[in-house]
């Protein structure tokens, strides 16, 4: 190829990239706005995938933790084959189900969202740490189904600032009422959204945009701390059996008149 040729080719390229970004640009533009110091990644990336950018900024506004160490991801894949375990948990989330629903209509958020953690959290909970005793001991932090603490409650404005040794306690027993936990991880999640300044009313779905699949993966991941927490949370969501629990409908079988 000649010189001239090289050099055609070389500024078609440049032309190509430059239209290219321009395109980009645009699309992202139009899209919903999550936060726009969030909005790093590639539009057909993996959102649960963050930059060193965006790590930094959320640690810096949120704090975070991490990744587990792979000791821990090992034991926690391993408890995700365990069938026995899994059960149980569906058993769990059927009974919760009806305030899965409720809480989500009533915060705005995907149902989804709060039964993958939900999920997550009763299936790795350690035994006993929910027992009356353990709870008041203040050997564990965080509480029920969702692994709450007593800070979400002061984040929420239902404690102050510096509670009181008996508003502590009565914390606690709120916290140890599923019911009223799963509530709190709704309002919890709608809270994190007006603080990432997505719209209240915007029910996030991952199939229908990256950008929702990322704000949603960020707001899992807001909730945990851990950086492989938003991966599972996001396959958890897409669950078969899950989807089933949630969105079916028992309906009494009526027998036909003769």
């Amino acid at each position: 190829m000649s010189v001239l040729g090289r050099q055609v080719v070389a500024i078609t390229g440049v032309l190509g990239f430059i239209c290219l970004s321009v395109a980009h640009l645009r699309s992202t533009a139009e899209l919903p706005s999550v936060d726009a110091e969030i909005q790093t990644q590639p539009l057909h990336g993996d959102p649960s995938v963050f930059s060193p950018e965006e790590l930094l900024l959320l640690q810096r506004r949120f704090g975070v933790h991490g990744p587990q160490t792979q000791l821990a991801q090992l034991f926690t894949r391993g408890m995700d084959q365990f069938q026995p375990l899994r059960t149980q948990t569906v058993n769990r989330l059927q009974e919760l189900k009806p305030v899965i629903k409720r809480e989500s209509r009533r915060y705005r958020v995907n149902p989804m969202l709060v039964t993958a953690i939900l999920f997550d959290e009763i299936q790795h909970s350690k035994p006993g740490e929910d027992l009356p005793f353990v709870v008041h001991s203040g050997l564990v932090s965080t509480h029920g189904p969702a692994q709450l603490g007593i800070s979400e409650l002061i984040h929420q404005g239902r404690l102050p600032l510096q509670p009181s040794n008996v508003e502590i306690a009565e914390a606690r027993n709120l916290l140890m009422n599923s019911e009223a936990n799963v509530e709190l991880l709704a309002a919890k999640i709608a809270r994190l959204k007006k603080e990432l300044g997505l719209s209240p009313d915007q029910v996030l779905i991952a199939s229908r945009s990256y950008v929702d699949a990322k704000a949603i993966a960020t707001l899992a991941y807001l909730h945990n701390g851990k950086l492989d927490y938003p991966r599972r949370v996001l396959r958890y969501m897409q669950d078969t059996e899950l989807h089933g629990l949630i969105f079916s409908e028992r309906r009494p079988i009526t027998q036909p008149l003769v």
